[in-house]
């Protein structure tokens, strides 16, 4: 069982009302399994479409009866499919095919893991309610992109209603070559892993934020974690004010749901390839603002109803830890997440207020509503305090980011090939990142004629000069040394969107959970 303990001051806590139950996405079950996929018996048969000279034809890692690939080249023709990738065409009442509905999967002419992600998971999400759905897989090394895909796609938001709620498909059934090989059980696994990740991320990103506060984030993550063997530490209101976590205190002051720090450890398990004190530390670090009014910088109207998204950083990291604990990954892996409400309460920050971080750092502030630096600030201190090689963070951070990049991430760093593995690990994974420079001529917008430095500099750059300010708290900077290799990952963009596409859902996408599983896998593997 993991260590869970909350730590505070040594004053009696305070009556608490029970936390109210959070919803939650069904998991799916996927199996694998080399049974002919015209006799499957699922609701739907997925089957691969590609372009070709004399038409697109359909194609898998199993064979389809000759008759039966006649048939459906016959209707791709008449229904205008041309294979490519992620097309989609629905051809029913197939002779010769258990499964009522085929649905070809157009994967283009050099089919990626990503397009074969994208396209299945985008076949899948309309499939919502159907007992079964089995997927040909296009060829065995691209099994589990498929099997990926169809998780992600199967997701559908938890809903609070007295009636009943859209539920996704029950069971996914790959159908591929050599199914019960190492390889495929494996990949098969991490699939489910993934998408466990992924689908709590989305789930914490959809909860009402009158559900999902601080306090109950914080107990929701250790309920998940129990039997994990993650070690979960939290931080409360008190413990932070006792330990100078004046970032963190100062933005959560205005809301009647004080602050918190979860800190979540994974150590890999003995005789996994590598002892528990070696290889790279790494620390994730996520902003969790569960709600953002914009504090007394309060945002306009229409902006307010998507800020219970302000927490996605927190919950991909949460995801991920939970993920990597799944797979049981030889890297030792610690997960911060900064959990703070940020409202115009009467106690709540004014512009100019100057506050002493974590460490020491004074910080004057600028613009209330610019507070997910502050809390990332005082959580990485930590993470630094508790030891860390390499150190990610991952925020909702600028809306600069989103209106520069829409559903692109950002990635910034103070290391070179640090940025070029986050990078590489993205496209592994199948997100879409894009590399942003942290400009020295820049770093003068931050000082302050009252502090050590400001938390926001001038009207240009905000996303850049976000990245700076970050960047004064990585743990190991000083005297001129940039320290341990960090990204800052701004997910402001990509982490809430307003519809669905390919295997991605409206509302909460999980997005980065792929990115920083695949890291974690990059540095497990050197």
């Amino acid at each position: 069982m993991p260590a869970t303990r909350t730590t505070r001051s040594s004053r009696p806590s305070r009556r608490r009302t029970p936390a109210p139950a959070l919803p939650t996405s069904p998991s799916v079950p996927v199996t694998a399994g080399e049974r002919a996929p015209a006799t499957a018996k699922a609701d739907a048969l997925l089957v691969p479409l590609r372009p070709g000279p004399d038409g697109p034809t359909p194609y898998g890692a199993l064979p389809l009866p000759d008759e039966v690939v006649a048939h459906l080249r016959t209707a791709a023709v008449a229904l205008g499919a041309t294979g490519r990738a992620e097309e989609l065409t629905r051809v029913p009442a197939v002779p010769g095919v258990t499964a009522p509905v085929v649905v070809l999967v157009g994967l283009g002419e050099r089919p990626s893991p990503e397009t074969v992600r994208r396209a299945v998971g985008a076949a899948v999400r309309p499939l919502s309610g159907k007992d079964a759905v089995a997927v040909l897989a296009p060829t065995p090394d691209l099994a589990g992109a498929a099997a990926e895909g169809a998780l992600l796609g199967a997701y559908t938001v938890p809903r609070l209603t007295s009636g009943s709620a859209p539920q996704p498909v029950k069971e996914v059934a790959l159908l591929t070559a050599g199914a019960r090989s190492t390889v495929v059980r494996a990949v098969v696994a991490r699939a489910e892993a993934l998408a466990e990740g992924v689908r709590w991320c989305r789930d914490l990103v959809n909860t009402p934020p009158n559900l999902l506060y601080p306090r109950t984030f914080a107990e929701t993550v250790a309920e998940r974690f129990a039997g994990t063997g993650v070690e979960v530490e939290v931080l409360d209101d008190e413990a932070l004010r006792a330990g100078g976590f004046g970032g963190i205190v100062g933005v959560g002051q205005g809301s009647s749901r004080p602050p918190r720090i979860v800190r979540l450890r994974h150590a890999p398990a003995a005789g996994r390839g590598r002892r528990k004190a070696d290889g790279d530390r790494v620390a994730l670090v996520g902003k969790g603002i569960t709600f953002d009014s914009g504090g007394l910088s309060i945002k306009p109207r229409t902006s307010m109803p998507d800020m219970k998204s302000d927490m996605s950083g927190a919950a991909a990291v949460a995801g991920t830890v939970l993920a990597a604990a799944r797979l049981d990954l030889p890297v030792a892996v610690t997960g911060y997440l900064a959990l703070a409400e940020n409202m115009p309460g009467g106690n709540a920050q004014r512009a100019s207020d100057v506050v002493t971080m974590r460490g020491g750092t004074t910080v004057e502030v600028i613009d209330p509503d610019a507070e997910g630096r502050m809390v990332l600030a005082d959580a990485m201190v930590l993470a630094g305090e508790h030891g860390a090689d390499l150190m990610v963070d991952v925020a909702t951070l600028t809306g600069v980011q989103a209106s520069a990049l829409e559903r692109i991430g950002a990635v910034m760093a103070n290391d070179a090939a640090f940025r070029e593995r986050v990078l590489a690990a993205a496209d592994a994974a199948g997100e879409e990142m894009w590399p942003m420079p942290l400009p020295d001529h820049l770093r003068p917008s931050l000082d302050s004629p009252v502090a050590d430095l400001k938390h926001k500099g001038g009207n240009l750059g905000g996303m850049l000069t976000a990245g700076l300010f970050l960047q004064e708290f990585v743990p190991g900077r000083g005297d001129g040394e940039p320290g341990i290799p960090w990204a800052h990952l701004d997910i402001a963009g990509p982490a809430f969107g307003p519809g669905a596409w390919g295997c991605t859902p409206e509302g909460g996408t999980g997005y980065a959970v792929r990115t920083l599983l695949a890291l974690l896998e990059d540095v497990a593997a050197r």
